[in-house]
């Protein structure tokens, strides 16, 4: 029969497990091994002499395999950090990445009414939605996903937090018939179909993340049908890839939007594109 290991010891297998597979391999190890012994990460770090039973190494052993093999910690953990809310994850919507907090900062300077109508296309797991209307409780805000599966996990969010989004099923705007918003944001799949980052991607649905056209093909489609559903002055605010800017923003520029410009994420990447309607 094996010896109890340690707290230390534990956490040092699964680090040696994860070096060189997972860029955030040692905050991957703990995070993983709190959530296995269900306790505070701190306590990792102020009881590392605690023994650990058999099964409790068991079970982070096997968690650890499921992260070497490249699964998303969040879907391992049922959980993601986004903004300054805990969402709940599964795999039947993308992991938040923190790219996209960067389309809720744009959101709120671009709208500064505090009762304004606000639609967020392809929601996922509600987290732009959910995360405009912890800053914004007098925004309506409408939600709209083609995944009955990721209205649910978006549901639950929004029943946990508290906090009023409505949520609708259904192709980009197909659900909404002529209502009009004074913002519309998306982050909508914008890889392309044989793009080399998806393998790494593998465990996200793959219907999120790719559309045809180079990606480009969500993105023109939201633009083109966007006037029709914004008031006056309205902003459309768009999360795109890399290098897609120049495309999305000529695209804003040739269906009537003006003011369009680019922002980069912390990684200095144009990230986000935006335009007005006149």
């Amino acid at each position: 029969m094996a010896s109890p290991l340690t707290t230390s010891q534990l956490l040092a297998r699964g680090l040696d497990r994860l070096r060189g597979l997972s860029e955030s391999a040692h905050i991957d190890a703990e995070l993983l091994l709190a959530y296995s012994l269900d306790v505070p990460r701190v306590r990792l770090k102020s009881h590392p002499e605690e023994l650990r039973r058999q099964a409790e190494a068991q079970r982070y052993l096997a968690l650890v395999e499921r992260r070497a093999a490249g699964e998303p910690l969040a879907y391992i953990t049922g959980s993601r950090e986004f903004w300054t809310l805990r969402l709940t994850i599964d795999d039947s919507v993308l992991v938040p990445r923190p790219e996209t907090e960067l389309l809720v900062e744009r959101g709120l300077a671009l709208c500064a009414s505090p009762a304004a109508a606000i639609l967020d296309l392809g929601t996922g797991s509600g987290a732009i939605a959910l995360a405009l209307a912890s800053e914004r409780p007098g925004w309506r805000i409408t939600a709209v996903d083609a995944s009955a599966r990721a209205l649910a996990v978006a549901r639950a969010n929004a029943a946990r937090l508290g906090l009023d989004v409505e949520l609708l099923e259904g192709s980009w705007f197909a659900p909404l018939a002529r209502r009009r918003f004074d913002l519309i944001l998306s982050n909508p799949p914008y890889i392309a179909p044989g793009d080399p980052a998806l393998p790494a991607l593998r465990f996200e649905p793959q219907t999120a993340l790719t559309a045809p056209a180079d990606g480009l093909a969500d993105l023109h489609a939201i633009i083109r049908a966007a006037p029709g559903h914004l008031c006056p002055g309205g902003w459309l605010a768009l999360e795109h890839g890399a290098t897609q800017a120049p495309a999305v923003a000529a695209e804003l520029v040739a269906r009537g939007f003006d003011s369009v410009r680019s922002h980069r994420d912390l990684g200095g990447h144009l990230r986000v594109t935006e335009g007005r309607i006149a």
